[in-house]
C-alpha cells in the first residue's frame, strides 16, 4: 500500500522560493552571500546567544565543535549509546574515544547517574544529546562537568526550540550544535549550526570551517582546516524556515497533545513534558510494552499506509564500536521497544485519530 502518512516531510510554505530565487538571480549560490550572515544572526538571536556558525550539515557541526574544544587523540568523551550514530562518529573523527553512557528509562535521555561513574582521568568532555525534542537533565550534567573540569558539547540536532528551566537548548554547553536535515523542525535541506558564547571559540571555529584561513590575509592558511561551509542557497532556505519557527513548534506540540489524548487508554509508554522543560516533540515516540510487539505493529500500520521508524539502535552494538564490555540495559530496552509515529507539520487532529484508531485496533486484537 502507498504511504498515506509519512513519518516526516518538511513544510516549505514561507519565503523559501523567494529567497532561493534571489540567490539565483544574484549568482551568489556558494558559500558567500547575504543569506549566510542573515541566517547566522537570526539564529543566534533566536537562542539569545552571541555567536552562530553555519556549516554544511549536523555531523560536521559536531566535528567542528569538538575540534574547537581541543578534543583529540587520547581524550575520552562521554556520550549516550542510545543516539543517532553521528554523535559518536564525530568523536571518533577527532581521534578521541567515545565512552558510552546509559539512558533514563522514562525520558530516553542520557542518565546523569551512570554518566558520573564513567569519568576517568582521560575524560575531557560530555556530549549530552537531546533526543526527539526532549531535554537531558542539564542541571545535573552541568554540575558533574563543573566538579570534574569537563567541557559540555550539547548535541541539539533534534531539539531546536526546546528549553530547560527557561534556557534554550544549545545555550548551556561550551559549544552546541544543530542539524537542519530535511526531517528536522527547521531545515535547509542539508545544513547545521555551531553556537557558542565564547568569542575565542567562535573565531577558532570560523577559521577551522574555512580551510584554516588566517584572519586578514588572503590565501594564507596557518592551521589545518576543513571545508565545512554552508551555501547561500541553504542559508536562504534556513532563514525562511526560521521565520516560521514559532508556528512549526506550536504545531508539533499540538500534534503530540492529540496523540497523548488518543493513546492515553492504550498499554503504551507515551512521551511526557516534565516540569521546567519545553518539549518540542521533534518525533512523537512511543514504547510498546513488549519488544515482540514492535515489528508486528509497524507492519500492521504500514499495511494501512502509515509509515513509522524504529528508535535508534544503541551504538555500542555497532561492529566498529562493539569492542569491550558495555552494560547499558536501559539503552538496550528502550531501543527494542520504541516507535516513531508520523509527526510532520500539517498532520491534523483527524489524521491522528485515524492513526491512533489503527494502533488501538492492533493492540486489542
Amino acid at each position: 500500500m502507498s504511504i498515506k502518512y509519512p513519518v516526516y516531510q518538511p513544510r516549505l510554505a514561507g519565503n523559501e522560493k523567494k529567497y532561493v530565487n534571489e540567490c539565483l538571480d544574484s549568482t551568489w549560490i556558494s558559500s558567500k552571500g547575504k543569506f549566510i550572515q542573515e541566517f547566522e544572526k537570526a539564529f543566534a538571536q533566536q537562542l539569545g546567544i552571541p555567536y552562530a556558525i553555519s556549516v554544511s550539515n549536523g555531523t560536521v557541526a559536531l566535528h567542528l565543535a569538538l575540534l574547537a574544544s581541543g578534543i583529540g587523540p587520547g581524550d575520552e568523551v562521554l556520550v549516550p549509546s542510545f543516539t543517532y550514530i553521528a554523535s559518536v562518529n564525530a568523536i571518533t573523527y577527532t581521534g578521541a574515544v567515545p565512552v558510552f553512557v546509559d539512558s533514563c528509562s522514562r525520558t530516553l535521555q542520557m542518565d546523569p547517574n551512570d554518566l558520573e561513574h564513567r569519568i576517568t582521568t582521560k575524560t575531557k568532555a560530555i556530549m549530552p544529546v537531546h533526543l526527539y525534542g526532549d531535554m537531558c537533565d542539564m542541571d545535573k550534567i552541568m554540575a558533574i562537568a563543573l566538579r570534574n573540569g569537563l567541557q559540555v558539547i550539547e548535541d541539539c540536532a533534534e531539539a531546536f526550540g526546546s528549553s530547560y528551566q527557561g534556557k534554550p537548548a544549545g545555550t548551556m554547553g561550551t559549544l552546541s550544535t544543530f542539524s537542519f536535515f530535511g526531517n528536522k523542525t527547521i531545515t535547509t535541506g542539508e545544513g547545521g549550526m555551531v553556537v557558542t558564547k565564547d568569542p575565542s571559540l567562535y573565531q577558532l571555529a570560523m577559521r577551522l570551517k574555512g580551510q584554516g584561513l588566517a584572519e586578514g590575509r588572503e590565501y594564507w592558511h596557518d592551521i589545518i582546516g576543513y571545508n565545512y561551509r554552508m551555501t547561500n542557497i541553504c542559508a536562504a532556505i534556513g532563514l525562511a524556515q526560521l521565520e516560521q519557527a514559532t508556528d512549526l513548534i506550536r504545531e508539533k506540540r499540538e500534534i503530540a497533545s492529540h496523540y497523548n489524548y488518543e493513546l492515553q487508554i492504550c498499554d503504551l509508554e507515551l512521551p511526557a513534558e516534565r516540569p521546567g522543560i519545553v518539549h518540542t516533540y521533534w518525533m512523537y515516540t512511543i514504547l510498546v510494552t513488549d519488544a515482540g510487539q514492535r515489528e508486528p505493529l509497524r507492519a500492521y500500520l504500514k499495511s494501512k499506509g502509515i509509515e513509522t521508524r524504529p528508535t535508534f539502535y544503541p551504538v555500542h552494538h555497532m561492529p566498529m564500536y562493539a569492542s569491550g564490555h558495555h552494560s547499558l540495559p536501559v539503552a538496550d530496552d528502550i531501543s527494542s521497544r520504541g516507535i516513531n509515529l508520523p509527526s510532520y507539520p500539517g498532520l491534523t487532529k483527524e489524521n491522528i485519530q485515524e492513526i491512533c484508531g489503527h494502533i488501538r485496533n492492533f493492540l486489542t486484537q
